[in-house]
Order: C-alpha cells, then sequence, then structure tokens
C-alpha cells in the first residue's frame, strides 16, 4: 500500500505541472511502473491535447505490457475532444490501474469500463489530495458554475486603503508575486468598476512567467473609463452590465472588442449569481476576486464564493477602507466561519486560507 501512495503522490505532482492550462478539463498526471520502476510518465497540457495517460502509454511502448498505472482522476472512458484511454490502456496490456478519485463528469465511466474490460482496478487511493488538486473542476462539472476565490490583501487592523484610497502597496513583493502566479493559475480575475476608477490595475501576472487570465469587471451601467489600463487589450476583458447600461455604449464596447454580459438585476446591480452562470456557459471554470469591500461582501452574501485568500501585513492603517463591506452580521455568533482554515507565511505577511 505504502509504494501505492507513493506513485500516487508522483502522478498528483505531474499533474500539478497543468496548473491553469487544462481549463475546462481535469489537471491529470499518470506514472506507468513496471517491476519497481518506472516506465512512463505523463502530464495533460491542454484542453484538446493528448492526455496523461496517452503520453504515459507513449513512453512506455512495449513495457506497459503487465504493468500498474497511477492516474489521480478516473479515466476518460468515452470520444471527446479526444478519443476514450481507457481502450488504449486495455490495448497496451496495463495490468492494474490504481486511480485517486471519480471523475465528477457523468459521462465519465472508466473505472467501471476497466473493471468489465478485465483489468485489475482500484479507486480511491489519496483521494483528499486528488480532490483538493480538483476542486476547480469539480465545482465546474457539478454545478457548472466557476469556482470562486476572494483574495484580500490588508493590514494587521483589517484595512485595504487609507482613507484617502491610498492602497499600494500594503502586502510585501513576495504576496504579490504569489497573487501573480494564482492570477496564471485560474481562468479570470474580478474586479468592480470603483477599483478601476480608483486603482486603473493591469491585473495582469506581470510578476512571474505564465498565463494572462480574462478579466472582468462589474460594471452596472457600462461606465467603465474607455483609457483604463483594463482597455488596452479590450479581447481579454468582459464586462458584466444590467439590462439599464446605455445601448449606445454596449455597441462601443463590442466594437473595441470587449464581451459585455447583459445580467439580471438585483437591486439595481448586476446579479452575481446570474453573471456565474452566464460565465460557467462561457467555460469559465475558475474566477479570482481581487475587487473592493463592497463587491468582496456582495459577493459572500449572494453565496457564490468557495474560497477566501485573505493575506495580513504587518502594518497598522488606523482610519481607512474596511476589507470586506457589511455582511449583516450583528452577533459574534452569527459571523460566517472559514472552513478547514490554513495559515502559512509569504514574504514578512500572513496568509489565511478557507472556505466558505
Amino acid at each position: 500500500m505504502i509504494s501505492h501512495k507513493k506513485y500516487m503522490e508522483l502522478a498528483i505532482k505531474f499533474a500539478e505541472k497543468s496548473k491553469g492550462l487544462t481549463s475546462p478539463n481535469p489537471m491529470v498526471g499518470c506514472i506507468i511502473v513496471k517491476r519497481g520502476r518506472i516506465v512512463g510518465k505523463g502530464w495533460h497540457k491542454k484542453a484538446g491535447t493528448e492526455h496523461a495517460e496517452i503520453l504515459a502509454l507513449q513512453e512506455a511502448g512495449k513495457k506497459a505490457m503487465h504493468s500498474t498505472m497511477y492516474v489521480n482522476i478516473e479515466p476518460c472512458s468515452h470520444w471527446g475532444r479526444t478519443p476514450p484511454c481507457t481502450e488504449k490502456i486495455v490495448g497496451a496490456g496495463v495490468r492494474e490501474v490504481i486511480i485517486g478519485m471519480k471523475d465528477p463528469n457523468p459521462v465519465v465511466d472508466g473505472f467501471r469500463e476497466l473493471k468489465f474490460r478485465g483489468v485489475k482496478t482500484k479507486i480511491g487511493i489519496l483521494e483528499k489530495g486528488a480532490k483538493k488538486l480538483n476542486e476547480i473542476y469539480i465545482k465546474y462539472m457539478r454545478t457548472k458554475k466557476p469556482f470562486v476565490i476572494i483574495k484580500v490583501a490588508m493590514s494587521a487592523d483589517g484595512r485595504i486603503a487609507t482613507k484617502t484610497g491610498d492602497s499600494k502597496y500594503i502586502t510585501s513583493k513576495e504576496a504579490r508575486a504569489y497573487v501573480h502566479k494564482l492570477r496564471t493559475e485560474v481562468d479570470a480575475v474580478m474586479v468592480g468598476l470603483n477599483t478601476v476608477i480608483r486603482d486603473n490595475p493591469e491585473l495582469t501576472p506581470r510578476l512571474v512567467k505564465g498565463k494572462d487570465p480574462l478579466k472582468i469587471v462589474v460594471d452596472s451601467n457600462l461606465k467603465i473609463p474607455k483609457n483604463c489600463n483594463l482597455m488596452q487589450n479590450p479581447s481579454k476583458l468582459i464586462i458584466a452590465a444590467t439590462a439599464k447600461a446605455p445601448k449606445i455604449e454596449i455597441e462601443k464596447l463590442k466594437h473595441k472588442g470587449a464581451n459585455v454580459i447583459i445580467t439580471k438585476s438585483k437591486n439595481g446591480m448586476v446579479d452575481l449569481q446570474d453573471l456565474m452562470k452566464q460565465l460557467g456557459k462561457h467555460e469559465i471554470t475558475s474566477v479570482m476576486i481581487e475587487g473592493g469591500s463592497e463587491l468582496n461582501s456582495s459577493a459572500i452574501k449572494a453565496d457564490v464564493v468557495d474560497k477566501m485568500l485573505i493575506f495580513t501585513a504587518p502594518k497598522l492603517i488606523g482610519n481607512g477602507k474596511a476589507a470586506i463591506g457589511n455582511l449583516g452580521v450583528n452577533k459574534i455568533n452569527k459571523a460566517i466561519e472559514l472552513k478547514s482554515p490554513v495559515c502559512s507565511k509569504v514574504g514578512k505577511d500572513m496568509l489565511v486560507e478557507g472556505y466558505l
């Protein structure tokens, strides 16, 4: 059993290499072992390209016969953008397949298919780690809505800006680089109109190498400044507005190459629940909110947030802008608790990570 775990850990490590690149597919890593030696390995690099299992089989060649395969998520058994992996696994003569977790996609039934075809099959090895790795994919598959993270960078007394609005930079360069890396791993980064007007952000991962995500601006009446940084690359920009937005503004923005999504309205504002549904239809599987206190509290109240990342700098600001706006909490016992919280140090700052 120990060797099973050791090789599954390796398969999960290989899967991690493709963070941010496989959406809307899961991250998959695969190891093929024969007589205690790794004879094949692979990881899925991008949706539409060959799956991890196929790459590992190609590397193993004839050595795949009578081998054991380790894969962090159930192999596909259906024709999608690529042929089913189960066929190739059976054809290569693999003797045993050890799987981390079941694929939540209802059309995938690789575990049962392999068993039916006479391959010895085990599922649920290091399942917790396998699920954590693909938490974005699991949520998207089950709900067809993106996995939503709120990122906050605040002072030790909970401020994200001084009372004059100055906010650059509360946290350390290490924390900012950490966030830039996260940007390469999500499909989209979201802010509200106020953040665009006040900070004119770029929302690019310029401190690290990696994929530049889509940018989403929540802007009910389409008042986004036409000369802001985000308008420099309009093909990467999605602006969410309500039906109150002037038609002429919609046309102007579309003409510039930006995407405009019209959502249902809630109290005259963009309905965030409806926005998440629409983003899901565009195959956007993950969104990181990097907005101000209003967007943060609205998203939490709309029940669209899955995870919080709170960076806290060892600084005091006093009067200033709170990290999260009104949540309607009047008693401490009604406070929202973060589930499975983890604390770590990033540069001089503390990072608290937890789920809602």
